[in-house]
């Protein structure tokens, strides 16, 4: 369990800190992670990789000479917001273009893709690479639905030796897409991992067992086996791996064996001489392998295998120097420090004078965002416990973190026009709560405003509007269908309620009455479905009896906002006359 902290709403961005503090002939610090503090050269491609902060050393004890070019810090478990990204990236760039690189989840997927967006918009060409090793969480067949765990090392290392070499762009991107072909991951845990302030893990594994093919955020393994004996694991997992081995694979492979946060050093090394022999009788030739914490979740009782099929080509930058915190190899020579460039994402000044209506509507704004808060911190705990079923548990703090910025941003813009206190809303939701549903809140706020503009008067007309951008928003970034059990799943019904209640003559209010108790509805209702996107996918099985907590959670935030409203029409409508009320 972490217990040293202060706020431990602000661990992640506390043990940043620290980590810049002991290691800055390596690293500094740049709004959203850090950056190398050394000298790179011009025309250098800048590997810039990242994902939420608990797994170190990933991410940001990857950067330095011969490997990445900065890390992007999300908060704990949550991968970090399209700013941070855009801004790490735009510190790293040295003039050669940008690769970006991190394991392949919903969240990071969404954010690193809008910030590649925007940076390749300003002239900053810029690449995705997307790991892909953990054979539990798809089939063969289907690998570019897997995730990523300890392979990240092997395509950081590989992509940053060749960036280092002077590659250019193109062929920095093949390598990283060559490497992720040939690794291939399995891991174990024997217990779960506590989030900070957390008072009981994420998940517990019966005594006397293991579980199988588990993620590196915390979620439980897809299937429960009887503790093994070290000679049975490392069989277990190299049988597995050997079965999934890629086509072209030859005979000299990197085995990294990955402990996961408590499972000792002496451990590994007595697995891995178990595995190594395996191998060896396989006939595979075991090139500079790796025993150690590398890519870990917190404190999980758990470790992994990793096996990188090598050629000529990838074996020479697999081999190639490095030199960061926590990861050297070979020798370097010590390089000068640099200054930094650190990105300007500073908005534009608000020239745009609000109109009295849209000023008003920003006020309603505002005490709607609060509501939001306080219905996310009445069911934070709740909603952890759920996402904890078949997800990393990180849901409820994510939407407190995003809410809590987004309401304390929207009172910071007050008198502002309702676009804009939405779109700074949005736009610190999207910052502070990182992960999948921190892009999708945050789009869809922003795009909520920018329906509702500045304009002299209001209508129906502009609900209409509002819900429907709100909702395109969330479908069209995030590509969840209904079924897929997801937030979507409440959400859909919610806008056709909302409008077919508008076309029946229903007043906005009415609409969003009726339209809040069918999102809560569709939102039980997934408890039958399987998830067939996020990070629930791999554990459908344990998914099943269980609701989205994406969706539950929208339907408790739509109805306690419809529910605000009607209480500020009665009041209005009880109120004595003269006392400045209006209908």
């Amino acid at each position: 369990m972490t217990q040293i902290f202060d706020n431990p709403a602000e661990f992640a961005d506390d043990a940043l800190d620290g980590f810049v503090a002991a290691n800055r002939n390596y690293v500094a610090r740049v709004d959203g992670g850090v950056v190398r503090s050394t000298e790179v050269p011009a025309g250098q491609v800048a590997l810039v990789v990242g994902g939420g902060s608990g797994h170190y050393p990933a991410f940001a004890g990857l950067v330095g000479p011969g490997l990445a070019a900065g890390s992007a810090c999300g908060n704990m478990f949550a991968s970090p917001a399209a700013g941070q990204v855009y801004r790490v990236a735009k510190a790293a760039n040295a003039g050669g273009g940008v690769l970006l690189s991190y394991g392949n989840y919903a969240g990071d997927v969404l954010h690193f893709g809008q910030a590649q967006l925007r940076l390749n918009a300003e002239g900053i060409e810029t690449r995705t690479v997307t790991v892909t090793d953990d054979i539990a969480s798809a089939p063969i067949d289907q690998l570019e639905k897997r995730r990523g765990i300890a392979g990240d090392l092997t395509v950081f290392k590989i992509a940053g030796a060749a960036a280092e070499a002077g590659l250019n762009l193109d062929e920095v991107e093949r390598l990283a897409i060559k490497t992720n072909y040939r690794t291939r991951s399995l891991g174990v845990a024997f217990d779960g991992c506590t989030l900070p302030g957390a008072k009981e893990p994420l998940f517990h594994v019966p005594a006397g067992q293991m579980s199988l093919g588990l993620g590196i955020h915390g979620e439980p393994g897809i299937s429960e086996h009887p503790m093994p004996t070290a000679s049975e694991l490392a069989e277990l997992l190299v049988s597995k791996l050997l079965a999934d081995k890629p086509d072209d694979a030859g005979d000299r492979v990197v085995a990294i064996v990955n402990g996961l946060g408590t499972v000792k050093y002496d451990e590994l090394f007595l697995l891995f001489g178990k595995i190594e022999k395996l191998l060896s009788a396989e006939g595979l030739t075991i090139v500079e392998p790796e025993c150690g914490e590398l890519v870990t979740s917190l404190d999980m009782s758990g470790l992994s295998l990793t096996l990188l099929w090598l050629d000529e080509e990838l074996e020479q930058y697999w081999s190639a120097p490095a030199d960061t915190p926590a990861f050297r190899k070979g020798s370097m020579a010590p390089r000068a420090a640099r200054t930094q460039a650190i990105a300007d994402d500073a908005e534009a000044t608000e020239t745009e004078q609000a109109t009295p209506a849209a000023a008003e509507l920003g006020q309603q704004a505002v005490a709607l965002l609060a509501q939001v808060r306080d219905v996310v911190v009445e069911h934070e705990e709740e909603l952890g416990k759920l996402d904890a079923i078949a997800g990393d548990g990180d849901h409820g703090i994510g939407m407190r973190r995003g809410v809590d910025a987004a309401a304390a941003a929207g009172e910071a813009a007050s008198g502002s026009s309702v676009a804009r206190i939405l779109l700074a809303a949005g736009e610190a939701w999207s910052e502070k709560a990182g992960g999948t549903s921190g892009a999708l809140w945050g789009s869809a706020v922003i795009a909520a405003g920018q329906a509702l503009g500045n304009r002299d008067s209001y209508t129906d007309a502009d609900a209409r509007a509002a819900v429907t951008a709100f909702a395109n928003a969330i479908t069209e970034l995030g590509k969840a269908e209904p079924g897929d059990k997801t937030m979507v799943d409440a959400l859909l019904p919610f806008r056709d309620t909302f409008l077919a209640e508008l076309d029946g003559g229903a007043s906005a209010n009415q609409a969003l009455s009726a339209a809040a108790a069918a999102a809560e509805s569709a939102a039980a209702a997934t408890a039958d479905l399987r998830p067939l996107k996020g990070r629930a996918r791999p554990l459908a099985e344990k998914s099943l009896g269980h609701p989205d907590p994406g969706a539950v959670s929208f339907g408790l935030i739509v109805n306690r906002i419809s529910q605000f409203i009607d209480s500020q029409l009665a009041t209005a409508a009880s109120a004595p006359a003269g006392n400045g009320a209006t209908e």
